[in-house]
Parts: C-alpha cells; structure tokens; sequence
C-alpha cells in the first residue's frame, strides 16, 4: 500500500507540474492586487498558501480594500468557492470508502478547478496521495506567482502582465482536450458546457448572476444530464 501512494503521489506531481507554470503567470496578476490592497509580500503569499481559489481571493482583496467586517467576507467566501463541494462531492465517489478521515481532509485542501479536472480523469478509484502530489507541485506555483506579483508587478509594463492572465485558458485547455479526444462524451459535454456557459453570460436574468453561482447551476444541470444520459456501469466506475 504504501507503494501505491507512493506512486501515486509522484503521478500527481508530474501532472500538476503544468498547473503550476500556469498557475505561476495567472497568480502575478493577483499579487499586483494585493498590493494596491495594502498586503506585503509574505502576507500574499501565506494568503495564497492557505487559499487556492483566484476568485475567493480577489474578492478578498476588494473586501479589504473597502474595510469590509469578517462576516461580509465569510459570507462571500462561501458564496464564490460554493463550487468546490460539488467538486469534493463528486471526487469522494472515486476514493476508496475505507480512506482515512485525515486522507479525506487533506485532500479537500487540494481541490481546485484544474486538479479536480485531472483527479476526475484518473481511470478507476483516485488514490488520495494523487491530488496531494497535485497540490504539491500547485499551490507553491500559485503563492510564488503571487509573491512575485508584489514585488516585481509595477516593473512590468502592462501588456505584459495582462497577458500573463491568458495562460490560464491555456491550462484549462491543456487539461480538458487529452480526456474529450479519448471520449466523444466527454467532447460533446465540453461543448455543450462552453456553449451554455456563453449564454448564461448573455441572457438578461442570468448574467446577473455571480460567476460562481452559473458554475454551479451549470455544473448541477450539464453533469445530472450526463449522467442521466450516459451512466457509467458499476464495475466501470470502480475499476482499478
């Protein structure tokens, strides 16, 4: 066993080294941020350390800005990063049911958008030490981008910096496009997402919404289809 999650846990580390680089380049823009927010360089960068959400924490940054109260900030947290429990939710189906608590909880702290894409497209049960080797290799791409950010950000001029942010479609793109070339089902629900994803974003009372609150909405609809429509067998599901 302790093979296994040895293994594992460097699978994980190769393939979260790419979601470092990109995480390093979109996270510069952060730390400019934080800085105009009157943050120091160790207090963005522990920030980024303890929280690996882009959207939390430049919401954050605006809250402390404006001296907004703590509760605001709770409140808003919760409200942006609501995604994430889909997301642990659907990664708690992958594990093994005898996994540890401390294994669950330490792979709750790595669930991002990106290493949840690539957790999900591990064939068979997800060992836990995979999204730690992730993280791994994630998070010190995602605090060292911003600390960087703070330091280096007004030296940049700022076309530079604004293209910076591109990398992070880039990424999305580098997870999303091996696993829909293998599956036509996954193709089609990438396509089907990008397409509703753009008309949420036009029509009037949806728009509206926070971009968090679309993801879920999105998330719940597109993947109950999906799986509606296209259920995975059962000794599929659980195949090593």
């Amino acid at each position: 066993m302790i093979q296994s999650h040895g293994a594992a846990y460097r699978r994980g580390l190769h393939d979260g080294i790419p979601i470092a680089l990109g995480y390093l380049a979109v996270s510069f823009t952060l730390g400019i941020a934080a800085k105009v927010s009157g943050m120091t360089a160790p207090d963005a960068t522990l920030m980024s350390l303890l929280n690996n959400t882009s959207a939390g924490e430049f919401a954050a940054l605006g809250l402390i800005a404006a001296g907004a109260p703590y509760a605001e900030m709770a409140v808003t947290q919760l409200i942006i990063n609501l995604r994430y429990l889909l997301m642990s939710c659907a990664l708690s189906q992958k594990i093994a049911p005898d996994t540890p608590l401390w294994q669950r909880l330490a792979m709750g702290y790595t669930v991002t958008d990106e290493i949840f894409a690539i957790s999900s497209a591990v064939p068979g049960r997800l060992d836990p030490f995979y999204c730690l080797g992730a993280i791994s290799a994630a998070a010190p791409g995602w605090a060292l981008g911003t600390c960087l950010g703070v330091v280096l950000g007004n030296a940049l001029p700022g076309r530079i910096v604004s293209a910076l942010s591109v990398a992070l479609y880039g990424m999305f793109l580098a997870v999303i496009l091996p696993p829909a070339r293998k599956n036509r089902v996954i193709a089609g629900v990438v396509a089907v997402s990008m397409a509703a994803s753009t008309l949420f974003s036009a029509l009037p009372v949806l728009s509206g919404l926070s971009s968090g609150t679309r993801i879920i909405l999105l998330t719940v609809l597109i993947a109950g289809a999906a799986a509606f429509l296209f259920p995975i067998p059962e000794e599929d599901s659980h195949a090593a």
